[in-house]
């Protein structure tokens, strides 16, 4: 008769107020049989009951109040491309060769309407209205319908590509029902929030869901600014724009993005932090334009695989591989090779966080940015510039009728085309130049026989043909693929 096995079995336990007392068994099997005999008694003194789990009152979240400050602050927009006349050249038959000029005839066609709907959200009394820019891009007729069916004509204040948010406004007598804007930096992952849409004019519905993730980067903005909340609460085609909201019933979001192989719902949906929109509307609504203040530096998101490349000491943080010439980078002097950590004490994990934290900027604010260089942290001061290169403020002002900003080469760029001046199209929207065919980087080099060397070279040349009789800009300049083209702007059409 021997011991085949000796093991401490689960523990028993008798809690009081003062102490617990822990009874430990001991297991010993003999001749096949089990044998369970008591070892041993252990009092531990104790401030409260131990190891009980007192019954806690279940909580739930309550979001009913948050729907219902929010539905009547979002609205549903229709925006319409009316119908226009084009004259097309047809392609040359055999009767052209032998009746005409052998180039084809020339044919009138009329295209169909285009309608998109999307939604909106008020956030002023006055009605101010925030969307997302794809839903009224090229939109002339935008109407707006609140969620009592009353409908206005919506007209565009400003819109910006690069964030996808746009600003329109509608005249009413009495006071809207705005929605509070709360700061998005605060979300929390798992936080519930709701998607507030009012896609199909059937007044507006509301989805649920947690906040999954935050500084997103898609890649759908072509180079624009992508810091998403991504969150599981549906968003369906029509609710770009909508709102997300938290539960307080404050705006934390423009419902922009949705991603599927479908284009329906799928499990998550992507909406633009108010930490950028609240900069974006304020300056649409000052300037007509986005104050877009510029690092001056090109890189990406440090990954563990350039990590051990480079051996960065670090797989956080801005990886920096190129610096823009006479940027606030240079001047400051961040080097090809550092990694960006921080700006103004806010750690930086990635491009889409460090580009959102930017966007808060005007041209013209210092910032501290602290680099990682060879494994050591360094601060330095940098004074964010614009797309210009400089800080004065980007105006329309005169440009606003050809819908596009503008930007002066450097030298770069200068020397990749084998030009000595010109003026690069940074963007074009609803106005002149997209009615003439000019598109985004074109670099303009004379305008009416007049180089190009500045932004001031551009508005005296406006200024100059609207006080002309013919009121026609005759612009030279090359492609981006470095052809020479020339257009014919007409400053008086209607």
């Amino acid at each position: 008769m021997g011991i085949k096995n000796l093991f401490f079995g689960t523990a028993v336990v008798v809690a009081s107020a003062a102490v617990a007392s822990i009874t430990t068994y001991k297991v010993i099997e003999r001749n096949n049989k089990v044998e369970i005999t008591e070892t041993k008694t252990i009092g531990l003194p104790i401030q409260q009951a131990a190891f009980t789990q007192p019954s806690m009152p279940q909580q739930y979240i309550d979001l009913t109040d948050a729907a219902d400050k929010s539905i009547h602050a979002v609205v549903h927009i229709k925006s319409t491309q009316n119908s226009k006349t084009q004259t097309i050249r047809r392609a040359p038959d055999i009767y052209d060769f032998f009746f005409g000029d052998g180039m084809g005839r020339q044919q009138e066609i009329r295209t169909q309407p285009r309608v998109g709907f999307g939604s909106g959200v008020i956030l002023t009394e006055d009605g101010y209205i925030v969307t997302n820019h794809h839903v009224i891009d090229n939109a002339d007729v935008i109407d707006v319908t609140l969620n009592d069916n009353r409908s206005f004509k919506g007209r565009l204040i400003g819109s910006d590509e690069n964030t996808d948010l746009a600003l329109i406004k509608i005249e009413v007598d009495e006071k809207l029902p705005a929605l509070p804007v709360g700061n998005s930096d605060d979300l929390k992952i798992g936080e519930w929030v709701l998607a507030v849409g009012n896609p199909f004019n059937l007044t507006s519905t509301v989805t649920a869901g947690i906040v999954s993730a935050k500084a997103r980067t898609l890649g759908v903005y072509n180079g624009g600014i992508e810091s998403f909340i991504q969150t599981d609460a549906a968003i369906n085609q029509g609710n770009s724009g909508g709102a997300l909201v938290n539960a307080k019933g404050e705006l934390v979001g423009i419902n922009s993005v949705l991603t599927s192989p479908t284009g329906s719902y799928a499990g998550y949906g992507f909406a633009i932090p108010t930490s950028i929109m609240t900069k974006v509307v304020n300056d649409l609504k000052e300037y007509g334009t986005v104050q877009r203040a510029i690092l001056g530096i090109m890189g990406g998101t440090v990954t563990s695989e350039l990590a051990e490349e480079k051996d960065l000491g670090t797989v956080d943080g801005v990886y920096v591989s190129e610096v823009m010439a006479d940027g606030g980078a240079q001047e400051a002097g961040i080097e090809v090779g550092d990694v960006i950590i921080a700006v103004d004490g806010t750690k930086i994990k990635n491009m889409a966080q460090m580009q959102e934290v930017f966007t808060k900027h005007q041209p013209g604010d210092k910032v501290k940015i602290t680099v990682l260089r060879k494994k050591k942290e360094k601060e330095l001061d940098v004074v964010l510039k614009n797309v210009q290169g400089n800080t004065n403020v980007v105006k329309n002002a005169d440009l606003d009728m050809l819908g596009a900003t503008f930007k002066e080469l450097d030298e770069k760029e200068l020397r990749l085309y084998k030009i000595s001046y010109g003026l690069k199209v940074l963007d074009v929207s609803k106005g002149r130049f997209a009615d003439a065919g000019i598109k985004k980087g074109f670099i303009i080099q004379k305008v009416n026989n007049t180089p190009m060397k500045s932004i001031d070279d551009i508005q005296k040349a406006i200024k100059q043909a609207n006080a002309s009789s013919d009121q026609v800009l005759f612009i030279a300049g090359v492609t981006p693929s470095g052809k020479r083209a020339y257009y014919s702007v007409d400053l008086s059409q209607e």
